[in-house]
């Protein structure tokens, strides 16, 4: 599997730990042995892995916690960091999310994730197939 190929895989992991309320799969996402941020839609910035976590618990823990499909997504490999670009759509809302990854031995591990109000519809967004890379 090639690196963007990989990161994109890490990418999915994050999103289906999100809809399955997987919190060990959450964790196993988010690096350990980096400083990591996050930035929920609406949210103040968490900052170090402890923040975060505990935020994953609240919402993962959340009876209203909403489905997302991660649509979109194109990945970027940046010497050791990987940048993933996509769109989250939950029903008929949509948010423009970053993610960002850091290789910890082999494996891509999340680093910083952002999603925030996109001016756009999903049905603005078309049919899948994925964007190319971003360059």
């Amino acid at each position: 599997m090639n690196e963007t190929a990989s990161l994109l895989f890490a990418n999915e992991a994050f999103y289906l730990a999100f809809n399955n309320r997987d919190l060990a799969a959450m964790d196993a996402v988010w690096a350990e042995r980096r400083d990591v941020t996050c930035i929920p839609p609406g949210w103040d910035v968490l900052s170090g892995r402890e923040e975060v976590m505990e935020s994953w618990r609240g919402i993962l823990g959340g009876a209203n916690s909403p489905a997302i499909t991660c649509r979109k997504a194109r990945g970027a490999v940046l010497g050791g960091l990987g940048m993933v670009l996509c769109y989250e759509q939950m029903g008929q809302n949509l948010l423009v999310a970053t993610n960002l990854f850091a290789k910890e031995g082999a494996a891509w591990k999340m680093v910083h994730h952002q999603a925030g109000p996109c001016h756009i519809t999903p049905a603005q967004l078309g049919e899948e197939p994925e964007a190319p890379p971003v360059q």
